[in-house]
């Protein structure tokens, strides 16, 4: 296994005490919106739960808690540092997601929650996941929906939606955000949905579900855009 860190990875490492401030503070990310829904589609816990780039450990703490025994991977140090102090219990490991230091068959689940569009590597990172996991087992991804190669335009009811930009080529993603006096940079990609299908399928991997969770704004009402994409995967017995 390479210890070399990707370009996107060491994005992620130069804004690592940033992301641990976003991702910690409850309602300020979506992830407290979408995670009950989202855990909906994860099967109950086996031997051993995977979740591939962990980042500070939010999904791997949710998941111990629901019961699985996780081993968390990600690129930054910073981050596993991160996720090893808020659960020394847990188990935490440096690595990249397109070479993953573990044998062949050796979860039964794995979680990919917003991490597989923020890899270099995407259809080896899939490889990697269908790779390590057993025969019958599951990978379990949410990503940032392809629609949003678009951007939106205005508030409330007035929203727009417009489609401006390449949709059908991967593309590089550098964006600032600002919440409740924090700011957070995220590094990655947007891909189309054929991106993803196609590495699923040369994974060997066979879609189960697929799902369009419906946002909500800070207000209750629903959004009528979608932002993320769900799918539920398993790799045949």
């Amino acid at each position: 296994m390479s210890d070399a860190i990707t370009e996107t990875g060491q994005a992620w490492e130069d804004h690592a005490e940033q992301w641990i401030a976003w991702a910690r503070e409850p309602g300020l990310d979506s992830y407290w919106r979408y995670r009950n829904e989202f855990f909906d589609l994860v099967p109950a816990p086996g031997r051993v739960t995977l979740d591939l780039g962990c980042g500070e450990g939010r999904v791997a703490r949710d998941l111990a808690e629901r019961g699985h025994r996780v081993t968390g991977v990600d690129a930054s140090p910073t981050l596993i540092d991160a996720a090893r102090k808020a659960d020394p219990q847990g188990d935490y490991r440096m690595a990249d997601a397109a070479d993953l230091p573990f044998p062949d068959a050796a979860f039964d689940l794995a979680i990919a929650y917003n991490s597989l569009m923020d890899v270099d590597d995407l259809p080896g990172a899939v490889r990697e996941a269908g790779r390590v996991l057993a025969p019958g087992g599951r990978l379990v991804l949410a990503v940032l929906h392809p629609a949003n190669t678009g951007r939106t335009l205005g508030e409330g009811e007035g929203l727009v939606f417009v489609v401006d930009r390449e949709y059908f080529h991967s593309r590089r993603m550098v964006e600032r955000a600002e919440r409740n006096g924090k700011t957070m940079v995220f590094t990655g990609y947007y891909h189309p949905l054929s991106h993803y299908t196609a590495a699923l399928e040369k994974a060997g991997l066979l879609i189960e579900t697929v799902r369009e969770p419906i946002a909500t704004r800070p207000d209750g009402s629903a959004h009528h855009l979608p932002w993320h994409l769900w799918m539920r995967v398993a790799k045949p017995a």
